[in-house]
């Protein structure tokens, strides 16, 4: 079928409500332009299907017109709630004289780097060598072989735009002109580029594992990174500090240096009272452009709002505040509310641009307020205490705007408004709901209805984790049925996908098998039902097959994915967790559970792996944070509950998940024949019975337990008594 033919057969398919993203318009409303990317489910194409530029999606059609004309491809990579991305759609993308000109000199390509990590990896890593830095939209130029030479993140439409940026146009003429009359130098600065990414995808590790003293070290040297006056790391722009916390957190407990859970507290709490936190409406944006977390990038990623969910129950198990509880509970609200699909999946992302009553867009103006709309919003004088507490008094913030944020406490601004702070907490309470329910009458972001397999294995994640420490049915359910949408739509055939819109993505890759092993750890945690753990256990086999690395450690993509210019194997982090660093810890807790030696060398194999004493350990926080794991000598922590129901069983069951144990894992089991049935997995239930009927728990190290205990109030000795590690 012809290409016109396809288009006006899809075309049919979208039907009348379709709505071309482009300003190139027919009189009846129709575009001028489409390109191959009308044919694309991901909504991130489906913005560039009506630009004047010729794009190609990636694959086989585009290198073989590259290699038939001897043009370079010029790749862009991004997503769909990229606020630059769009920007620069809107001043390059859109402007025909430079569609033109890159249409004739090149062969434009466009990727959703969210349904293909893989290409971006490897050319985000191009672009940070040869500019130092990176971002999207990933702007990058190769030969028709694949081989990087030229790139970029952001560039204005014309010289002179955006100082001291140069002009797009500019650098599309001066590459095609060193292209055509130096492709000899073009060749071997892409070789040597080429060869380069090999051996930063090699992993720079491979010598004795790290002792306690590096990894306390390691953890001193981010201590040393952290903001006195604002929390987190110094400077701007500040992204949500996850992994960090934890690592104080533990690191607080293992020691006892009141430091490092002061660093960690401070950083929870001045995160949660930035704008950076939707104070109205729950959850996260993605990072703050300065350095107080006040002003926003406004866009909200399911990763981040998954990761920092799980980072404010452990700050309430670590610390017992209880506006840490409070802050996970509003977060995993929003995603229930805002971001979960009818068949249990949860939806991306939601952009930072949304549209004035005007029809123009504006970044960040669906969450920030004028003083006209606060005034209808909460009329009177009794809300003073809560514009106050919100400042939302005074000069605006952004662009003319307020953006609700929080600069003291609860008590402070109670005492200053001769209320109690119960009296305020109310007031405040009420007033989120009237502003979340006074916002609804705007025009709403774009939501990414993609669905990702590792974002979802955070969240699942997530809400095994709230649900199991707070108690909450609720949330249990809702990582239940996260769990059965991997495991019905994004599963075919035993093989795990990336994402699902309309259909199916491609197969999935490192992160997504290592997140949803996570997932389905940690619901095994929370449930006690076996059926979780068996699905880890065969979904880690499943990556051992796909993506283990002799040399230690797993690749990015499959042994059955495209063979690219480079197989990366990723050990740094970046906005979430290195694939690597959550397959260690997958491994480590499931050694921990099963006394299996295999997973236990794979485990130490893949830290080994990437983690070198030399290196700094600022990249890697989260494999050092399994390293962690592993060297405090985990306990697994068999929960024995009777096959008949008991009184005590609540009390059994929550008494052991409000202790902060950070170095186990939890088996909580019902006696009965599904026992017998899992005990290959786990020698240590072998023999194991309740003592006269109660609850009873086994602390076990390496398949070896120690007493039972069937006092509830005596857990917490028997979990945190064994000295620190």
């Amino acid at each position: 079928m012809s290409l016109d033919a396809r288009i006006k057969e899809k075309t049919n398919t979208r039907g009348p409500e379709y709505t071309p993203r482009t300003r190139h318009l027919n009189p009846d409303g129709t575009a001028i332009y489409t390109n191959r990317l009308f044919l694309e489910e991901s909504p991130y194409l489906l913005q560039h299907a009506h630009n004047p530029v010729n794009w190609y999606p990636w694959g086989d059609e585009a290198v073989a017109l590259a290699k038939e004309t001897n043009r370079p491809l010029f790749v862009s990579i991004g997503y769909a709630t990229c606020h630059w991305c769009h920007v620069m759609e809107e001043e390059s993308f859109e402007d025909v004289g430079i569609a033109e000109f890159l249409n004739t000199h090149f062969v434009p390509v466009k990727v959703d780097r969210e349904e293909r990590p893989d290409i971006d990896a490897i050319y985000m890593g191009a672009v940070q060598m040869l500019t130092g830095r990176g971002g999207w939209p990933l702007n990058v130029f190769l030969t028709p072989e694949g081989k990087p030479f030229y790139g970029g993140t952001y560039f204005p439409a014309r010289d002179g735009d955006r100082p001291p940026h140069p002009g797009f146009f500019t650098v599309l003429k001066g590459l095609s002109e060193v292209y055509e009359n130096e492709k000899g130098k073009i060749d071997q600065s892409a070789q040597q580029l080429t060869q380069a990414l090999h051996r930063l995808g090699e992993g720079g590790g491979g010598g004795p594992l790290p002792d306690r003293a590096w990894v306390d070290k390691a953890i001193a040297l981010f201590a040393e990174s952290y903001d006195p006056s604002f929390g987190g790391t110094r400077g701007a722009p500040k992204f949500p500090s996850t992994l960090p916390v934890q690592l104080l957190l533990r690191a607080h407990l293992r020691t006892g240096t009141g430091t490092y859970r002061h660093m960690a507290e401070h950083t929870l709490t001045a995160m949660a009272d930035g704008g950076i936190h939707d104070q109205a409406g729950g959850g996260f944006h993605r990072y703050s452009t300065d350095a107080r977390w006040l002003v926003p990038h406004f866009e909200k990623m399911l990763y981040d709002n998954a990761l920092l969910a799980s980072a404010y129950v452990e700050g309430f198990l670590a610390t017992g505040n209880p506006r840490f509880k409070k802050v996970a509970e509003t977060t995993l609200g929003y995603l229930l509310r805002e971001m979960e699909s009818p068949a249990g999946g949860f939806y991306s992302a939601t952009d930072a641009d949304s549209l004035t009553p005007t029809g123009d867009k504006e970044e960040g103006y669906f969450f920030t307020w004028s003083k006209a709309e606060l005034d209808a919003a909460l009329p009177g004088d009794a809300w003073a205490p809560v514009l106050d507490h919100f400042s939302l008094t005074g000069a605006p913030h952004f662009e003319g705007r307020y953006i609700p944020h929080i600069r003291r406490s609860i008590s402070e601004t109670a005492a200053k408004h001769g209320i109690s702070d119960s009296e305020l907490e109310a007031l405040t309470d009420k007033a989120r709901e009237l502003l979340r329910a006074a916002r609804t009458a705007r025009q709403a972001p774009l939501t990414d209805k993609k669905i990702i397999a590792a974002w979802n294995g955070l969240t699942i994640s997530a809400f095994a984790r709230a649900g199991r420490v707070f108690g909450n049915q609720e949330y249990l359910a809702a990582a239940e049925r996260t769990a059965g949408f991997v495991l019905s739509h994004l599963t075919r055939e035993a093989r795990l996908h990336r994402s699902r819109l309309e259909g199916l993505g491609p197969f999935g890759f490192l992160e997504d098998h290592a997140f949803v092993t996570a997932g389905f750890i940690d619901l095994f945690e929370a449930t006690g039902e076996a059926t979780w753990l068996t699905r880890a256990l065969d979904l880690q086999s499943e990556t051992d097959r796909l993506f283990a690395s002799e040399e230690g450690g797993y690749f990015m993509t499959g042994s059955d994915g495209e063979a690219l210019i480079t197989r990366e194997k990723p050990g740094t982090d970046g906005a979430i967790p290195s694939g690597n660093s959550v397959a260690a810890m997958n491994l480590f807790r499931l050694y921990t559970l099963t006394a299996d030696t295999a997973l236990l060398k794979k485990a130490l194999g893949t830290v080994s792996a990437f983690i070198d004493t030399g290196q700094s350990p600022a990249p890697y926080a989260s494999l050092i944070s399994a390293l962690d794991f592993h060297l405090a000598e985990p306990q697994a922590l068999v929960l024995l509950l009777p096959e008949a129901p008991s009184p005590t069983d609540t009390e059994a069951v929550s008494t052991l998940a409000a202790l902060y144990a950070p170095y186990a894992v939890t088996a909580p089991f019902r006696e009965g024949e599904h026992v017998k049935s899992i005990e290959t997995h786990l020698p240590a239930l072998k023999g194991k019975t309740t003592q006269d009927g109660a609850p009873t728990l086994y602390p076990c190290r390496e398949g070896t337990c120690g007493l039972p205990v069937s006092d509830p109030a005596a857990f917490g000795q028997a979990v945190l008594g064994n000295g620190k590690k």
